[in-house]
């Protein structure tokens, strides 16, 4: 049975993390697996746990701190979620995507979402980034919806289009940072996959027949959200992993997709992150 989690639920997760920091965030910013340590760049941080937040849910996935940073990055105020919780945890996708209704009612207007993913384009190589152009919400089309059941006015319309999901605005911009940084900066459709199994050979066909170019087991619920309640959003999925076959994996030699593949390229990719998302915000994005 789904677990509906109401205006009510939100605005008191939103008074306590109000309550518990000195600052006013306009921009959230949700990190991924392995990619956490972008929240020690934060200034003149308030740390609040997420267990000392009503109705937050708790991550129970290595590589998710599980924690709010609040501060200063780039001279602009900031909200980050350091890890998140997903469906496969056992939480409705209204429970994970509380978070988003939270930085919504705490007046955000802009959203960073970050993931490692798999790579299912042969174009992109572990360690690179890729700017989500558009997304597959295949959850969505099976029926797990964050929007399913009752709708609250104050939060959204009941029918949110999804054709402009991701800000062109804001993609332009993150495209001149990597270009002037030197930086390789992919642009492709992310697949939304319920997890938490790794995809088998049959599975990486259809992705890629259907046009996806990277897969993950997050971000397409939150970005519903985060458009179903007015936020722009950028997206940038960090590439972990190659997804191939068996006969190219034992011909390379490589092991099988596993979460510490995708913790360890998280590492590779934290530098990278933070210099993209430093230079978004050093830019007129506001």
């Amino acid at each position: 049975m789904d677990t509906y989690v109401t205006y009510e639920h939100f605005a008191a997760a939103a008074d306590a993390v109000r309550k518990a920091t000195r600052h006013q965030p306009s921009i959230g910013i949700i990190l991924g697996s392995g990619l956490g340590a972008l929240a020690d760049a934060v200034e003149d941080a308030d740390v609040i746990a997420y267990d000392g937040i009503p109705h937050w849910p708790v991550s129970t996935v290595e590589g998710h701190a599980g924690r709010l940073v609040c501060g200063r990055l780039e001279g602009r105020s900031v909200l980050v979620q350091q890890g998140r919780a997903h469906y496969y945890e056992g939480y409705s996708l209204s429970q994970t995507t509380l978070p988003v209704r939270v930085m919504q009612l705490l007046g955000i207007k802009l959203l960073i979402v970050t993931n490692a993913a798999g790579g299912l384009n042969p174009q992109f190589r572990p360690g690179e980034l890729m700017l989500i152009r558009d997304h597959i919400n295949l959850m969505g089309m099976a029926g797990q919806s964050p929007l399913r059941g009752p709708n609250d006015p104050r939060l959204g319309v009941r029918f949110p289009e999804m054709s402009t999901a991701y800000d062109a605005g804001l993609a332009s911009v993150a495209g001149q940072v990597a270009h002037e940084a030197g930086m390789t900066l992919h642009q492709g459709v992310y697949v939304c996959l319920a997890g938490p199994s790794f995809e088998s050979p049959a599975d990486i066909r259809f992705l890629r027949l259907i046009g996806a170019d990277a897969v993950g087991m997050s971000t397409v619920p939150e970005v519903v959200v985060a458009r179903h309640g007015g936020l722009r959003v950028l997206g940038v999925s960090g590439i972990s992993n190659s997804l191939v076959g068996p006969a190219d994996l034992e011909a390379a030699g490589a092991p099988a997709p596993n979460h510490q593949e995708v913790l360890d390229a998280g590492r590779k990719l934290v530098p990278q992150l933070i210099t993209l998302i430093r230079g978004v915000l050093h830019k007129d994005i506001e």
